[in-house]
């Protein structure tokens, strides 16, 4: 999905006050001045929102709404096929539009009738602690800029696509919001870097990319690979793993390329039972145990 060293842009404010998004030279959208400066304003509608206030509106282009529109339609047809039943069924619940971006504020209010979620603005890349921790409010960090329309079917960044095709149809489900809250309360548990990295890693290989037995076959469930148009025709092919909490908290992952690696849950019970359970109950001592295991 995230091809590129890149991974989030980053955000700086300037000394007159202005919000500069800093693509790298490689950026679909690099030399897109129109672009850029959409990029740009769309960050500091984020910088500029404050928790609770209604969020400010993206003033999407047609070109933009037409991004949209073309990986909805194909996203649509993959999911049919290769995700799991439950993320099916919330999307169909949710009802996102179909053709035309949505704004933040209106998935939010989509959301929390049906599991109480909501959404936060996000200019670029979160702090961990930050980003794990709202999910226990039932609040998800999201950008709200799209790709660039030169590459409909790539990313070299979660855009609104990810964050919203991905993250907020998985959210639309009560079992799979019960998750993202439980990975949140763990997180505010830890006390050390160490123990976080770790939660967002088990984070990382579930909820992002997380694959899942079905009916007989493999199917996703993890935002990542849903929202990805690439690697959802792949993750069948690669190095697929039984569920295994040391394993996913201490392999190393790539953002710049298809994940290799996966973890299989059995079931959707067997993932409630084994990473619900540990982010209900897990603290410091507990992943500490788990490092010291998986070091042995």
């Amino acid at each position: 999905m995230f091809e590129e060293a890149q991974y989030f842009a980053p955000v700086a404010t300037k000394d007159d006050g202005s919000v500069v998004v800093e693509l790298a030279t490689s950026h679909p959208g690099f030399a897109d001045a129109v672009y850029r400066q959409r990029r740009n304003a769309i960050a500091a509608l984020a910088l500029g929102h404050t928790p609770g206030d209604p969020i400010p509106m993206a003033e999407y282009t047609d070109e933009e709404h037409h991004v949209w529109a073309l990986v909805t339609k194909e996203l649509a047809v993959k999911h049919q096929k290769y995700a799991v039943r439950e993320f099916l069924d919330a999307a169909k619940r949710l009802g996102l539009p179909e053709d035309r971006i949505p704004q933040l504020q209106e998935v939010g209010d989509l959301l929390e009738p049906l599991t109480g979620f909501r959404y936060l603005p996000a200019a670029g890349l979160v702090p961990l602690r930050e980003f794990y921790g709202v999910l226990a409010d039932g609040l998800f960090h999201s950008t709200q800029y799209i790709r660039h329309h030169s590459v409909p079917f790539y990313t070299p960044e979660p855009d609104v696509i990810h964050e919203v095709i991905g993250h907020a149809n998985t959210l639309a489900s009560p079992r799979f919001a019960a998750l993202y809250r439980a990975a949140g309360r763990a997180a505010r548990r830890m006390e050390t870097d160490e123990a976080l990295e770790f939660v967002s890693k088990v984070f990382w290989f579930t909820m992002e990319f997380g694959v899942m037995r079905e009916d007989g076959e493999l199917r996703a469930y993890g935002a990542g690979i849903l929202s990805s148009y690439g690697e959802i025709e792949e993750f069948r092919g690669m190095d697929i793993r039984p569920l295994d909490l040391a394993a996913m908290g201490t392999t190393h992952y790539d953002i710049t390329k298809y994940q290799e690696v996966l973890f299989e849950a059995a079931s959707f019970d067997h993932l409630e039972d084994t990473v619900g359970t540990f982010w209900d109950t897990c603290d410091d001592d507990t992943i500490a145990r788990l490092l010291a295991t998986s070091s042995a």
